[in-house]
Protein backbone atom coordinates (compact mmCIF):
# COMPACT_ATOMS: atom_id res chain seq x y z
CA UNK A 1 0.00 0.00 0.00
CA UNK A 2 1.30 3.54 -0.94
CA UNK A 3 1.36 4.53 2.42
CA UNK A 4 2.26 1.94 4.25
CA UNK A 5 6.15 2.92 5.15
CA UNK A 6 4.70 6.79 6.08
CA UNK A 7 5.31 7.54 9.70
CA UNK A 8 3.12 10.12 11.14
CA UNK A 9 3.59 11.60 14.63
CA UNK A 10 0.22 13.22 16.17
CA UNK A 11 0.61 15.49 19.12
CA UNK A 12 -2.59 16.27 21.22
CA UNK A 13 -3.16 16.50 25.13
CA UNK A 14 -7.09 15.22 24.34
CA UNK A 15 -6.81 10.84 24.73
CA UNK A 16 -10.11 11.17 22.43
CA UNK A 17 -8.78 13.23 19.82
CA UNK A 18 -5.88 10.90 19.95
CA UNK A 19 -7.79 7.59 19.55
CA UNK A 20 -9.31 9.28 16.61
CA UNK A 21 -7.02 10.59 14.38
CA UNK A 22 -4.80 7.15 15.45
CA UNK A 23 -7.92 4.88 14.55
CA UNK A 24 -8.42 6.53 10.87
CA UNK A 25 -4.69 7.27 10.34
CA UNK A 26 -3.69 3.46 10.47
CA UNK A 27 -7.09 2.44 8.77
CA UNK A 28 -5.45 4.12 5.94
CA UNK A 29 -2.01 2.64 5.84
CA UNK A 30 0.06 5.00 7.97
CA UNK A 31 2.26 4.03 11.28
CA UNK A 32 0.86 6.76 13.94
CA UNK A 33 2.68 7.17 16.60
CA UNK A 34 0.71 9.49 19.41
CA UNK A 35 2.33 11.51 22.24
CA UNK A 36 0.63 14.29 24.75
CA UNK A 37 2.89 17.02 25.64
CA UNK A 38 5.37 19.27 23.45
CA UNK A 39 8.30 18.00 25.03
CA UNK A 40 7.63 14.35 24.37
CA UNK A 41 7.08 15.78 20.27
CA UNK A 42 10.31 17.35 20.08
CA UNK A 43 11.82 13.96 21.24
CA UNK A 44 10.11 11.83 19.36
CA UNK A 45 10.37 14.02 16.48
CA UNK A 46 14.34 14.20 16.45
CA UNK A 47 14.53 10.53 17.54
CA UNK A 48 11.75 8.86 15.26
CA UNK A 49 12.26 11.46 11.99
CA UNK A 50 8.66 11.03 11.15
CA UNK A 51 7.05 11.58 7.81
CA UNK A 52 5.22 14.39 9.32
CA UNK A 53 3.87 16.04 11.92
CA UNK A 54 0.08 16.68 13.05
CA UNK A 55 0.38 18.87 16.31
CA UNK A 56 -1.64 20.60 18.45
CA UNK A 57 -1.12 24.42 19.18
CA UNK A 58 -2.88 24.23 22.79
CA UNK A 59 -0.76 21.70 24.89
CA UNK A 60 0.66 22.19 28.29
CA UNK A 61 4.19 23.07 28.96
CA UNK A 62 5.60 23.98 25.40
CA UNK A 63 2.77 24.25 23.41
CA UNK A 64 2.24 23.94 19.74
CA UNK A 65 3.53 27.20 18.49
CA UNK A 66 7.34 26.92 20.38
CA UNK A 67 7.45 22.64 19.18
CA UNK A 68 6.94 23.95 15.87
CA UNK A 69 9.57 26.77 16.16
CA UNK A 70 12.05 24.61 17.93
CA UNK A 71 11.81 22.04 15.45
CA UNK A 72 12.07 24.49 12.13
CA UNK A 73 15.37 26.62 14.02
CA UNK A 74 16.87 25.37 17.25
CA UNK A 75 20.45 22.69 16.53
CA UNK A 76 19.66 21.08 13.07
CA UNK A 77 16.34 21.92 11.67
CA UNK A 78 13.46 19.16 11.00
CA UNK A 79 12.82 19.27 7.26
CA UNK A 80 9.45 17.39 7.96
CA UNK A 81 5.89 18.62 6.92
CA UNK A 82 4.23 20.21 9.72
CA UNK A 83 0.26 20.42 9.82
CA UNK A 84 -1.28 22.25 12.63
CA UNK A 85 -4.38 20.85 14.50
CA UNK A 86 -5.81 24.15 16.45
CA UNK A 87 -9.60 25.03 17.56
CA UNK A 88 -7.93 28.33 17.23
CA UNK A 89 -9.67 29.52 13.69
CA UNK A 90 -8.67 33.05 14.19
CA UNK A 91 -6.08 34.15 11.26
CA UNK A 92 -3.37 35.68 13.69
CA UNK A 93 -3.15 32.31 15.01
CA UNK A 94 -3.07 30.81 12.08
CA UNK A 95 -0.38 32.44 10.05
CA UNK A 96 1.59 32.42 13.23
CA UNK A 97 1.88 29.13 12.88
CA UNK A 98 2.62 29.42 8.78
CA UNK A 99 5.37 31.99 9.90
CA UNK A 100 7.17 29.62 12.38
CA UNK A 101 7.65 26.73 9.67
CA UNK A 102 4.02 24.84 9.67
CA UNK A 103 2.74 23.95 6.40
CA UNK A 104 -0.96 23.56 6.87
CA UNK A 105 -3.71 23.46 9.51
CA UNK A 106 -7.21 22.15 9.78
CA UNK A 107 -9.49 23.39 12.80
CA UNK A 108 -10.97 21.65 15.13
CA UNK A 109 -14.07 20.08 15.19
CA UNK A 110 -12.87 18.57 12.01
CA UNK A 111 -13.77 15.57 9.61
CA UNK A 112 -11.53 12.82 9.99
CA UNK A 113 -12.06 12.05 6.00
CA UNK A 114 -11.11 16.04 5.74
CA UNK A 115 -7.85 15.29 7.94
CA UNK A 116 -7.01 12.29 5.98
CA UNK A 117 -7.65 13.74 2.32
CA UNK A 118 -5.46 16.61 3.71
CA UNK A 119 -2.04 14.51 5.23
CA UNK A 120 -2.70 12.55 1.83
CA UNK A 121 -2.12 15.76 -0.27
CA UNK A 122 0.96 16.79 1.77
CA UNK A 123 2.35 14.13 1.52
CA UNK A 124 1.59 13.14 -2.09
CA UNK A 125 3.03 16.90 -3.25
CA UNK A 126 6.09 16.03 -1.30
CA UNK A 127 6.51 12.82 -3.10
CA UNK A 128 5.84 14.06 -6.38
CA UNK A 129 8.60 17.07 -5.36
CA UNK A 130 10.96 14.57 -4.84
CA UNK A 131 12.10 11.88 -7.18
CA UNK A 132 13.05 13.82 -10.34
CA UNK A 133 13.68 17.28 -11.79
CA UNK A 134 16.93 18.78 -13.57
CA UNK A 135 18.55 21.78 -11.20
CA UNK A 136 17.06 25.19 -12.06
CA UNK A 137 19.48 28.01 -11.90
CA UNK A 138 18.61 31.99 -11.82
CA UNK A 139 20.37 34.67 -10.70
CA UNK A 140 22.82 33.33 -7.59
CA UNK A 141 20.21 30.61 -6.79
CA UNK A 142 20.24 27.25 -7.57
CA UNK A 143 17.42 24.66 -7.00
CA UNK A 144 16.91 21.20 -7.08
CA UNK A 145 13.64 19.93 -7.13
CA UNK A 146 15.00 16.36 -6.66
CA UNK A 147 16.69 16.89 -3.58
CA UNK A 148 14.12 18.96 -2.14
CA UNK A 149 17.32 21.71 -2.03
CA UNK A 150 18.34 25.48 -2.79
CA UNK A 151 21.27 27.53 -2.33
CA UNK A 152 22.22 30.54 -2.73
CA UNK A 153 26.08 31.35 -3.11
CA UNK A 154 26.35 27.88 -2.73
CA UNK A 155 25.46 28.25 0.85
CA UNK A 156 22.06 26.02 1.50
CA UNK A 157 18.91 27.49 2.70
CA UNK A 158 16.99 26.69 5.76
CA UNK A 159 13.45 26.56 3.88
CA UNK A 160 10.15 25.27 4.73
CA UNK A 161 8.50 22.72 2.42
CA UNK A 162 6.07 25.92 1.61
CA UNK A 163 8.76 28.19 0.87
CA UNK A 164 10.63 25.69 -1.58
CA UNK A 165 7.47 24.95 -3.42
CA UNK A 166 6.92 28.83 -3.56
CA UNK A 167 10.46 29.75 -4.90
CA UNK A 168 10.46 26.97 -7.38
CA UNK A 169 7.00 28.02 -8.52
CA UNK A 170 8.24 31.05 -9.21
CA UNK A 171 11.68 29.94 -10.76
CA UNK A 172 9.89 27.90 -13.35
CA UNK A 173 9.08 30.91 -14.93
CA UNK A 174 11.14 33.85 -13.91
CA UNK A 175 9.14 37.38 -14.72
CA UNK A 176 6.04 35.65 -15.15
CA UNK A 177 3.78 37.59 -12.78
CA UNK A 178 1.52 34.73 -10.28
CA UNK A 179 -1.56 35.82 -8.16
CA UNK A 180 -1.76 35.06 -4.80
CA UNK A 181 -4.41 32.68 -5.40
CA UNK A 182 -2.11 30.98 -8.87
CA UNK A 183 0.38 30.30 -6.22
CA UNK A 184 -2.02 28.90 -3.27
CA UNK A 185 -3.28 26.63 -6.13
CA UNK A 186 -0.03 26.05 -7.10
CA UNK A 187 1.92 24.60 -3.67
CA UNK A 188 -1.19 23.73 -1.72
CA UNK A 189 -3.61 22.74 -4.19
CA UNK A 190 -7.08 24.07 -4.77
CA UNK A 191 -9.08 22.93 -2.38
CA UNK A 192 -6.44 24.78 0.48
CA UNK A 193 -8.38 26.99 2.89
CA UNK A 194 -5.33 29.83 3.12
CA UNK A 195 -5.79 33.51 3.65
CA UNK A 196 -4.13 35.69 1.01
CA UNK A 197 -2.20 37.01 3.64
CA UNK A 198 -0.56 33.79 4.72
CA UNK A 199 1.26 33.64 1.70
CA UNK A 200 2.33 37.25 2.24
CA UNK A 201 4.01 35.82 5.48
CA UNK A 202 5.70 32.96 3.18
CA UNK A 203 6.99 35.36 0.55
CA UNK A 204 8.47 37.43 3.78
CA UNK A 205 9.80 34.57 5.35
CA UNK A 206 11.49 33.59 1.99
CA UNK A 207 13.10 36.82 0.95
CA UNK A 208 14.59 36.97 4.54
CA UNK A 209 15.90 33.78 4.54
CA UNK A 210 17.77 34.52 0.92
CA UNK A 211 19.65 37.08 2.31
CA UNK A 212 20.60 39.71 -0.68
CA UNK A 213 18.75 38.04 -3.51
CA UNK A 214 15.24 38.26 -1.53
CA UNK A 215 15.09 41.15 -3.84
CA UNK A 216 14.70 39.29 -6.92
CA UNK A 217 11.03 38.13 -5.32
CA UNK A 218 9.67 41.32 -6.52
CA UNK A 219 5.98 42.35 -5.51
CA UNK A 220 4.00 43.67 -8.45
CA UNK A 221 1.45 45.93 -7.06
CA UNK A 222 -2.31 44.86 -7.02
CA UNK A 223 -1.23 41.74 -8.64
CA UNK A 224 0.98 39.51 -6.95
CA UNK A 225 5.20 38.48 -7.11
CA UNK A 226 7.53 37.36 -9.73
CA UNK A 227 10.92 36.37 -9.77
CA UNK A 228 12.87 38.87 -11.26
CA UNK A 229 14.26 37.61 -14.96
Amino acid sequence: MMNARKRILVVDDEEDILELVEYNLAKNGYDVTCVTSGEEALECARRNGPDLILLDLMLPGVDGLEVCRRLRNDGDPLDVPIVMLTARGEEADIVAGLELGADDYVTKPFSTRVLVARVNAVLRRQDEDAPTGDSIRIHEILIHPGRHEATVNNQRLDLTYTEFCILKFLAQRPGWVYTRDQIIDAVRGSDYPVTERSVDVQIVGLRKKMGDCGRYIETVRGVGYRLKE
